[in-house]
């Protein structure tokens, strides 16, 4: 999934001519803390709801104002993990799509993120989960598909993270089996530690709680 493909219609950019309040008021319209500002499809930059909400100013233009400008964008064929780093590092909650030219393409919301989550986890394919817990030098994801593949079963997300100061990996597999019993007998066979695991139901389940408990949260 690449970020042309997150992109939303529901958002328009600020011109560099609009008013600081015009900012402000869009921003609690569309549920979002920062906004990009283009002129001409010539990105400017984000502005944030911290910066613009106690400007003393509210009726000057955006261009005559004294509002810091962030220069972050993604091009439209990055992948949405570009996309989610770049918001996860700088706390976006919008993150502009430029082209080619660096022309501004249009917008990815947090939203839309969120919400394509469950996709690119593979949250609605029916299927099961397994957490190994394993030695960096040890991973390998082509012996790990040939463990699942030799029990007539397919990967269809795979995710890995480190603990802060660790050697250990967590790699989270889903595969398109809800027994898993005879896949995990195989790890284990191959000395793989099994941290976890979850059937479809239970799995699948946790993951729609926690994503709407998400949304919730952030109030969109």
């Amino acid at each position: 999934m690449l970020a042309d493909d997150l992109i939303t219609d529901e958002i328009p950019p600020l011109k560099a001519t609009d008013t600081v309040e015009m900012a402000l008021d869009w921003m609690e319209q569309f549920k979002v803390s920062h906004l990009p500002v283009v002129n001409n499809r010539q990105l400017i930059g984000i502005i944030s709801e911290t910066d613009v909400l106690d400007y003393e100013h509210p009726d000057e233009e955006i261009n005559a104002s004294k509002i810091r400008f962030s220069r972050a964008a993604v091009h439209y064929y990055q992948h949405a993990y570009d996309v989610i780093h770049l918001m996860s590092s700088m706390n976006l909650t919008v993150v502009p799509v430029i082209d080619e030219e660096e022309l501004y393409k249009g917008c990815v919301t947090l939203k839309g993120i969120i919400h394509n989550l469950g996709t690119m986890m593979s949250v609605q394919n029916p299927g099961g989960v397994i957490v190994l817990e394993l030695n960096q030098n040890d991973y390998s994801v082509t012996q790990i598909g040939s463990i699942i593949e030799s029990n007539d079963a397919k990967i269809l997300s795979l995710h890995v993270s480190s603990p802060p100061d660790s050697t250990k990996l967590e790699v989270t597999v889903k595969v398109n089996r809800e027994d898993l019993s005879a896949i995990i007998q195989t790890f284990n066979r191959y000395n793989y530690s099994v941290k976890a695991s979850f059937h479809h139901g239970n799995f699948d389940k946790d993951m729609r709680e926690r994503l709407d408990q998400f949304l919730y949260f952030l109030n969109i």
